[in-house]
């Protein structure tokens, strides 16, 4: 058979592939074979290399959505209708309460309550439901070709080899979103390699298929990035007329006592509860006049997941939802 090195090699030099509209000069087979050499140096095994990189071609299809730029912005108000519906709410209280044992058990070891674990799984994928349809492996090396983002890509694409190379997922199951984000909790690679945990033991952190790993996993990264099991997320608040909106936005942040006498409420015009030594932002996603949120050290850990705030408050909101 063949050897794989010079049968790339000599793809190369047979071949000028390219998709259309790529930024990348380089025919593809010459990049790959360069990105081979590389991922061997990094440890990669020749069996992995072999049977993920083989016969592997550009996806036109992930290139266009790389480059697709939104077409006008969501208020936070259509964002929130989108993913905290009614159907989300009910699925996700009947998840809360058939895992309610591993969730209780994820929240002992990591301090994590099992509604927010809950949450972000639902706003991820729909409780497992739409996790993407991509070939982990091509789509990445679509991106790491492509070149807009090319090193970060390249990285992703190594640590993905090496989740395969480790054994925790066939390659012909290692699906995800087209930008690469892995499993029922979205990981990319590298946060797979930094927060996925093998939580049910039996030696593979599968967080495609395995409901613990997924759970065990995600509280991780929760508390791994900061979570406080002594707080919640936050909470709806009322501003006073004229409040400036300079007092908004996490790079704010007063103690809780500073609100109160700012005349922040809560909605219904009682103070909002004050607890020496919290501080805590005022956001308020749609601006003032908008719904508004005071937010505690817990939210921007929902922040270290996704840097929108969009994101973070509706997994707050969602997690409240699910638990009443």
């Amino acid at each position: 058979m063949i050897n794989y090195i010079k049968h790339i090699f000599l793809l190369a030099v047979l071949t000028c592939f390219s998709v259309p509209g790529a930024a990348q000069a380089e025919p593809f087979e010459q990049w790959l074979a360069g990105f081979h050499a590389r991922a061997a140096k990094a440890g990669i095994s020749t069996e992995t290399l072999e049977e993920s990189l083989a016969n592997i071609q550009p996806i036109q299809r992930v290139i266009d959505l790389d480059r697709k730029q939104p077409e006008g912005k969501l208020t936070f108000a259509e964002y929130r209708k989108r993913v905290i519906n009614d159907r989300r709410i009910l699925d996700g209280r009947e998840m809360l309460h058939r895992h309610r044992e591993t969730l209780a058990e994820v929240e002992s070891r990591f301090g994590v309550p099992p509604k927010y674990v809950v949450a972000l799984w639902g706003i991820e994928t729909s409780y497992g439901a739409n996790t993407g349809g991509f070939e982990v492996v091509p789509a990445l090396a679509t991106l790491a070709w492509e070149g807009r983002r090319g090193e970060f890509f390249t990285r992703e694409l190594v640590d993905a080899l090496r989740i395969l190379d480790q054994g925790h997922i066939e390659l012909h199951a290692m699906k995800g979103s087209w930008a690469g984000a892995m499993g029922q909790n979205q990981f990319m690679p590298s946060s797979f390699h930094n927060f996925a945990v093998d939580f049910d033991g039996d030696g593979h952190k599968d967080i495609w298929n395995t409901y613990a790993d997924v759970f065990g996993s995600t509280a991780n990264y929760l508390a791994r990035n900061g979570w406080n099991p002594d707080e919640r997320w936050g909470r709806a608040v009322a501003l006073p007329k004229s409040f400036p909106a300079s007092l908004t936005g996490t790079d704010v942040r007063k103690p809780l006592e500073e609100w109160k006498n700012l005349g922040v409420t809560l909605p219904g015009g009682a103070p909002i509860p004050v607890v020496g030594g919290m501080r805590a932002s005022i956001v308020a996603p749609d601006g003032i006049g908008g719904p508004a949120f005071l937010v505690y050290d817990n939210y921007r850990v929902f922040l270290s997941w996704n840097r929108s705030t969009y994101f973070a408050t509706a997994v707050g909101l969602l997690a409240d939802s699910i638990a009443h």
